[in-house]
């Protein structure tokens, strides 16, 4: 399963990055694979590990801020692995070039 997912803290002011990074460290130590991207990180993993994740991130947030936006994605297809890095390089295949990534 892939999971893209954003964490948006309210009333902390205008800078974020400091709040990001805190959520970033979670899923770096949580051992499952994930992709960075500027507005999103989507994470790969079972339905159970991916979405306790999430919630781990999410009530860390919560923790700093008054008031959490998250917002998933999910693409949950049976017996799929390596999505992650598939899904980019299947496209990538197509177009017969590599693209820039996040």
């Amino acid at each position: 399963m892939l999971a893209s997912f954003s964490i948006i803290p309210i009333g902390v002011g205008e800078e974020l990055k400091q709040y990001v990074a805190e959520v970033v460290d979670i899923i770096d130590r949580s051992g499952l694979n994930y992709k960075l991207g500027a507005m999103q990180t989507t994470i790969e993993g079972s339905l159970e590990d991916v979405m306790h994740l999430i919630l781990k991130c999410q009530n860390h947030m919560a923790k700093i801020a008054p008031r959490v936006i998250t917002q998933i994605i999910t693409d949950d297809r049976k017996e799929e692995t390596n999505a992650l890095i598939k899904k980019v390089s299947d496209v990538e295949e197509i177009l017969g070039r590599t693209l820039p990534q996040d």
